[in-house]
């Protein structure tokens, strides 16, 4: 988890960062924790499972780093084993940036976030185009976009972030159970006031001479 993470992640120009900030000391503890691979556990395949987007970041042969949004029905990135990830790569811009980058570096970084809950997902791996067997069982029937190949991750470690700083924020199904009363009660009035209305014209009809 965050042991192993940081033992990947830190550099020795961040470690002289921390040690200035004073943070080093505790940073360090945590990295001796690490050893090997993390493997993804049920929180993670949960959190995972609930996701209709991510972001990943590669890096071109230059040294350019790249971020590309990912998104599809919630769950298309799929947990594969406790250490591998798998997402149906559907047809977008055709640029192919991030086919590009890891073509001749594997590393890749996800970040996944759950804004209502102010949570967030980090990961680490190496990634590679799966075969056509991984593509089949990944795609997602129900999705109306075209699947061009897929992407499977050998997650290498994670870590979960505080909330500090993130703002919640809805999407429309995600706001809808809280808006259902609401929704409701502008249908009752609305129906209430064209009853209103069909009886007023029923009454100036009835003074007519």
């Amino acid at each position: 988890m965050a042991s192993h993470f940081l033992r990947i992640a830190a550099s020795d120009a961040a470690r002289d960062a921390q040690t200035a900030a004073g943070s080093r000391a505790s940073y360090a503890r945590m990295e001796a924790k690490g050893e090997g691979a993390d493997r993804l556990g049920a929180a993670e395949a949960a959190f995972i499972a609930a996701r209709d987007s991510f972001y990943i970041a590669s890096v071109n042969p230059d040294g350019w780093p790249y971020i590309q949004h990912r998104g599809g029905p919630a769950g298309f990135l799929r947990v594969l084993d406790a250490q591998r990830l798998g997402f149906a790569d559907f047809a977008g811009n055709r640029q192919y940036l991030t086919l590009g980058n890891v073509d001749t570096d594997d590393r890749v970084a996800l970040f996944l976030m759950d804004y209502p809950n102010r949570r967030r997902l980090k990961l680490l791996g190496r990634m590679h185009v799966a075969d056509e067997a991984t593509v089949a069982a990944l795609a997602e029937p129900g999705y109306r976009a075209r699947v061009e190949r897929g992407f499977v991750i050998e997650v290498a470690a994670f870590d979960w972030n505080c909330p500090q700083h993130i703002t919640p924020r809805f999407t429309e199904a995600e706001l809808a159970p809280a808006l259902a009363p609401i929704s409701q009660k502008l249908d009752a009035l609305d129906r209430e006031n064209i009853a209103l209305r069909a009886r007023i014209a029923e009454l100036e009809q009835e003074k007519r001479p």
